[in-house]
């Protein structure tokens, strides 16, 4: 990172995955050109799970290529006068493994649904039964996460 001043410790990087509206996936398509999708991501512990359908590029290029790169972006907003954003960040290089195991699948649904939609939940084991399995869930086990904290100066 260039401007270390603004860098930010592993736990602050991760309460930006936390509260993130959503996370951009970087992938590395099989002809080696760039590809990259927005998702609604949710960390359990020291991993990041995110919901998708079963097939698809995106699944195409994981399934070839899972080391992959997601950037979460919270709290962005103009400075008053200035030509410029505050915000917080976090990037994480990791690889990316789909979970199969409906239980693990159910967990990682539900803390997504918690996250996104917790006035659902009423509703969230009829959704489930309905659709878990045509329900992707793929898991990023982070190698690396940096943080990145650019805040309003007077």
């Amino acid at each position: 990172m260039r401007r270390k001043d603004r860098e930010t410790d592993r736990d602050s990087a991760l309460n930006v995955v936390d509260r993130c509206d959503y996370g951009v996936l970087s992938l590395t398509a099989q002809d080696g050109r760039p590809y990259c999708v927005p998702l609604s991501v949710v960390r359990i512990g020291n991993d990041i799970y995110f919901h998708c359908a079963a097939d698809g590029r995106k699944l195409d290029i994981l399934r070839a290529r899972p080391d992959v790169c997601l950037a979460c972006v919270t709290g962005v907003h103009t400075i008053s006068g200035k030509f410029t954003t505050a915000y917080e960040s976090a990037i994480i290089e990791g690889r990316a493994s789909e979970i199969t195991e409906e239980p693990k699948k159910i967990q990682a649904l539900h803390a997504l649904c918690m996250k996104y939609t917790p006035e659902n939940m009423a509703d969230f084991e009829n959704a489930v039964s309905r659709s878990l399995a045509r329900t992707g869930i793929w898991k990023i086990s982070i190698d690396k996460i940096s943080g990145k904290s650019k805040k309003e100066k007077n």
